[in-house]
């Protein structure tokens, strides 16, 4: 923020690069049957389904988290400058996520009614209104019920993000010094009751929804932004720390290789946590294990949000291209994740380049604390 430049975190690009591409490859890989290919490349699980990729549940997860830190920093640092606005923060908010959101959309309405998909009315309004969490949650529970609408499962989490926008702005607003008691009462709370919820009525909706709005995994992430921006010594000390950095980055390939479950129910909080530490780890630079400041990431993190959104209807369309190719197993599986992958980036990188930059520009309209996701901008 010095010298009127904008606020830009070194390193955060590659993570929102890793948790992009880790989405994409699990939702390709779960429809490999569509690719007449075996879509078992992981393994089965016990009941014979096939297993994903457990680092894109947790991808999202470390979205949420990253979403949080960001979120509550800029919050904070307008706080100082000026009391926040409210009305200029959902403009921001509805400039960045609402265009590609719409126009995806359209375009998933558009191939459900050309192929004749399944498709519910009642649905669809929830998916308008940032609720398709809540058809997400249904999905979730046995016996699973098909609630949602083809190409467009991935909104939920977008759903928890802008609900979570609803209410955070104004609690950092009107919170002083109470503001990390509340972040950390909330946390614990959240997580009791998630744990409750689980033993105690496991097959209920409610567990179901604990499971998927993340609230507390977004809270993680903006507790680590509070103690940052404060610069809280005994978090910094122990966040940045090379041992710290090294359990983290450990976690990481353990869910690269399917092989993280610590407490299957507060995985995902674990991992919330375990972003913090990577975010602290890259932003002060000094104990960084790995670096994630670069070109390429920081070129597949400026266009994950398109990455991330487009790349359902990406892998329909690449499926009905390349399904009859004949080719050896192996082959094919290279071919598709590379050709599914390049598309997927290419897309994204007109959309941004093309059509999201439009709606950013005019986000700079309403901003006190510029920032950028790009060091050059």
């Amino acid at each position: 923020m010095s010298n009127g430049k904008p606020i830009f975190f070194p390193g955060l690009n590659g993570l929102r690069a890793l948790a992009a591409l880790a989405v994409v490859i699990f939702h390709l890989t779960l429809d490999f049957k569509t690719f007449n290919l075996d879509p078992s490349l992981f393994g089965r699980l016990p009941d014979g389904t096939p297993k994903g990729f457990a680092m894109a549940g947790f991808g999202v997860t470390i979205f949420f988290s990253l979403s949080g830190f960001l979120i509550t920093y800029l919050l904070l640092a307008e706080k100082q400058k000026q009391e926040i606005n409210i009305k200029n923060f959902y403009f921001r908010r509805i400039l960045r996520i609402w265009p590609l959101y719409y126009v995806y959309l359209a375009a998933a309405l558009c191939v459900i009614f050309y192929f004749d998909l399944r498709f519910n009315w009642p649905v669809l309004m929830l998916y308008i209104f940032f609720a398709a969490n809540f058809p997400f949650v249904l999905e979730n529970m046995p016996p699973l019920v098909e609630s949602t609408l083809p190409f467009l499962r991935h909104y939920w989490s977008l759903g928890v993000e802008e609900q979570y926008y609803l209410f955070w702005p104004w609690v950092v607003k009107k919170l002083g010094k109470h503001l990390t008691r509340f972040v950390i009462l909330f946390i614990g709370l959240f997580i009791i009751f998630k744990l409750f919820f689980h033993f105690m009525f496991m097959h209920t909706v409610v567990a179901a929804a604990f499971n998927v709005i993340r609230f507390d995994c977004m809270l993680i992430g903006s507790l680590g932004a509070i103690f940052y921006f404060n610069r809280q010594p005994l978090f910094l000390k122990i966040f940045s720390s090379k041992i710290a950095q090294a359990a983290a980055w450990l976690i990481v390939l353990l869910m690269i290789l399917n092989l993280f479950h610590i407490a299957s129910v507060i995985d995902h909080e674990i991992v919330s946590g375990v972003t913090v530490v990577l975010i602290i780890g890259q932003i002060t630079v000094k104990n960084r294990l790995i670096n994630l400041d670069n070109k390429a990431c920081d070129f597949l993190g400026k266009i994950s949000y398109g990455m991330y959104v487009t790349h359902p209807l990406i892998i329909f369309f690449s499926a009905k291209l390349l399904k009859d190719i004949g080719s050896p197993s192996l082959l094919k599986y290279c071919l598709v994740y590379a050709f599914v992958l390049g598309i997927t980036i290419l897309v994204s990188w007109v959309s941004y380049e093309y059509f999201e930059k439009r709606f950013l520009k005019i986000k700079m309209k309403y901003t006190t604390v510029p920032s950028s996701n790009v060091r050059t901008a």
